[in-house]
């Protein structure tokens, strides 16, 4: 009976439209009391192969369409849930089944990107040469994007990481999720460093530096960030009241020298 139950609701998850991925969370939740009843939700050596293969299929649609409704933490879960299904050997999860183990683990390595997690991401890099080889590695186009991006980003090619962001160098639908996100930090970084560097910018100039569409999106951007867009330009405000600070600064360190120059001025007068 569960059996039944839960293909009927990976079917109706597959067929799901994505103006009614609201209803999703509904189906896994009944779909895991099945899984439960099979006593397949984590893998034990009584848990039967096709039961197996089920609970594996199940738990990788939910980490797609978390990812979908942009439920990170949920597909987090979804995704440590799946590492005791990925370390079975490839018979005991049937060898008709289609795995997504290489989408779902090429968008966690994504995510890690997005939030910074560098450490992680060679970890969890590092853990797939050793259980799977390093030339099948680099045969899966899910894992190798995360990888040539996390190449770009330490070298500062933040302009290869823009480029393996649109179009078709995006290997699917769920990875220009975190590739909008990634694109978003990068955005930020620059944009701190430019305020912390320049008073000012054209906006023309600052609609390359920050990998914008247009100047419009740039005086939005900028307006978002607490900058000023006037006459063409965007003005840092920090910028410009340190510098201000720094002018005062030299201004009052010039009177004290010139009253002291005039103190010496007059005592040099007084003994001749």
């Amino acid at each position: 009976m569960a059996e039944n139950e839960l293909k009927q609701i990976l079917t109706q998850l597959d067929t799901l439209k994505a103006n009614n991925l609201s209803e999703a969370p509904k189906l896994l939740s009944r779909a895991k009391l099945a899984l439960l009843n099979l006593n397949a939700l984590v893998p034990t050596e009584q848990t039967q192969p096709q039961h197996l293969a089920l609970a594996a299929s199940l738990l990788e649609y939910g980490a797609l369409i978390s990812i979908r409704l942009q439920d990170t933490d949920a597909f987090t879960r979804y995704f440590q849930q799946l590492q005791p299904f990925y370390s079975l050997p490839s018979d005991r999860l049937g060898s008709r089944r289609q795995s997504n183990q290489g989408k779902v683990t090429g968008l966690y390595l994504l995510l890690l990107l997005s939030v910074g997690d560098y450490a992680g991401f060679h970890t969890v890099l590092e853990g797939l040469e050793a259980s799977s080889g390093k030339e099948q590695i680099e045969k899966d186009e899910f894992i190798q994007y995360p990888v040539r991006l996390e190449q770009a980003l330490m070298e500062g090619s933040y302009d290869k990481v823009w480029g393996e962001t649109k179009g078709e160098r995006v290997p699917s639908e769920e990875f220009g999720v975190f590739s909008e996100v990634l694109v978003n930090t990068i955005r930020s970084e620059i944009a701190s460093c430019s305020e912390r560097a320049y008073p000012s910018l054209p906006i023309s100039n600052a609609k390359n530096l920050l990998f914008l569409d247009s100047e419009g999106a740039v005086i939005q951007f900028a307006q978002s960030r607490g900058w000023v867009a006037k006459e063409g330009r965007i003005y840092f405000p920090e910028q410009e009241q340190e510098m201000l600070a720094a002018q005062k600064d030299v201004m009052s360190s010039s009177n004290v020298v010139i009253e002291n120059t005039l103190g010496y001025a007059r005592k040099l007068e007084t003994i001749v």
